[in-house]
């Protein structure tokens, strides 16, 4: 046995007798993009999961975007979303979304028409490349209407006809795995999710037995763990958040403040002119 096979083989034993709490799993928006930027295998498995691709139909799935892993973010609000060209005709948005911030359809018809705008000056409009944008959100967007995998096209609203197939929007509820579909299983975008929502290496290992694309994403969510510049960033995301959330509370907070100062209000001038005419 070579240095390189022997070093494969100790990797794969330290990552079977992995156990407990995960550090950071692909919920973190840093390791989810780490994993995804780290191994393009697992990229081209995602993509054809939430594509109904088969293999041999992706030709290249190249990241327009890269990052340095493990450098510092100068800015704690920088955007982590994944731009990709897949077969150098379409282009893919991916993003992971935690919080609810209450702006996320437009947010997201904001990144889609950004990428679908990508034509240069005497370009032919034939030219423009098809775009997708992906969310990944922690929350359910309209409880009113939950879905685990749902996807918007533009399209008759009397016939259903579609418009065109150059502009998609899709979002992935990891809250409501539950609700998944048997096509969307049968294409393991439940297992996805599931991995991504995974808190301990036990639940990974049994999700890494499912498939490969699992099985390598698996294995590099383990082999960035151990990297202390890339768990430095996951906790710097994770201290963004709590900070954000933190915020949104006590606006939140504020709000209701006010609310029950201008009822009050109300309450009071209501009082006042019942006084008025008493005395009239």
């Amino acid at each position: 046995m070579n240095q390189i096979e022997l070093n494969q083989s100790n990797f794969d034993i330290s990552f079977q007798n992995a156990t407990g709490k995960i550090p950071y799993n692909m919920i973190n928006d840093y390791m989810f993009r780490a994993v995804l930027q780290k191994n393009n295998h697992v990229l081209r498995g995602l993509i054809c999961s939430l594509l109904h691709l088969e293999e041999q139909e992706v030709i290249s799935v190249d990241i327009t975007n890269p990052i340095i892993l493990g450098k510092a973010l100068e800015d704690k609000e920088f955007r982590l979303d994944i731009n990709v060209l897949l077969n150098d005709n379409t282009y893919i948005n991916l993003e992971m979304q935690i919080t609810n911030k209450l702006n996320w359809q437009n947010r997201s018809i904001s990144y889609l028409c950004r990428s679908f705008d990508q034509l240069h000056h005497g370009q032919n409009y034939s030219e423009a490349k098809a775009v997708i944008h992906i969310g990944f959100l922690d929350y359910t967007l309209f409880p009113d209407h939950p879905e685990f995998y749902a996807t918007y096209k533009l399209m008759n609203v009397k016939n259903q006809h579609i418009y065109s197939d150059n502009l998609t929007l899709s979002m992935v509820d990891l809250t409501q795995i539950n609700l998944a579909t048997d096509e969307d299983r049968s294409y393991h975008i439940d297992q996805w999710a599931a991995l991504f929502k995974a808190k301990t290496w036990e639940e990974i290992k049994m999700l890494a037995e499912k498939n490969e694309y699992l099985n390598e994403a698996s294995k590099t969510m383990f082999q960035l763990s151990a990297d202390e510049q890339i768990k430095k960033r996951c906790r710097d995301r994770e201290e963004y958040y709590q900070d954000l959330r933190a915020y949104e509370k006590a606006i939140a907070e504020k709000d209701v403040i006010i609310s029950n100062i201008t009822s009050e209000n109300e309450r009071l001038r209501a009082e006042i002119e019942t006084l008025k005419k008493q005395t009239k």
